[in-house]
């Protein structure tokens, strides 16, 4: 994610962006919020951010494999290179990696600790069902 501080006006922009940020992340923790809208420039390679824009289309209380992103971006034998890119998705939460696993349904690894991983899907998990 890129913010730049070279000026007042964009100084401004940039406090307004981290205030919808706040907003935004604070209403996904109460439950009232399951998609962000952010304007986002990430910084990464073109197959991570490939891999990073077809994450942010799994719906709140979803999850998929690798191999199911792997498939979706047409590279079926990529599984291993989807898992490091998402190893590099420096907003954790705002693309939601962690509803991300194996096709076993096991969870090996998660750049925030698995606890973190699981504590961020089971509130997710438990409102969907109440809302379904």
């Amino acid at each position: 994610v890129k913010v730049m501080f070279s000026d007042e006006k964009e100084s401004t922009r940039s406090s307004s962006l981290s205030l919808k940020c706040k907003k935004q992340i604070t209403e996904y923790f109460l439950g009232k919020r399951k998609k962000f809208s952010l304007p986002l420039d990430m910084q990464g390679t073109k197959f991570q951010n490939l891999i990073w824009d077809e994450t942010k289309k799994i719906d709140f209380g979803s999850f998929v494999t690798y191999k199911n992103i792997a498939d979706s971006v047409k590279n079926p034998n990529a599984v291993r290179a989807v898992g490091n890119a998402l190893n590099k998705n420096p907003i954790s939460i705002i693309i939601p990696c962690h509803r991300v696993i194996r096709e076993d349904g096991k969870s090996i690894h998660y750049s925030g600790g698995l606890k973190k991983k699981f504590w961020l899907i089971d509130p997710e998990s438990y409102i969907k069902n109440i809302l379904d």
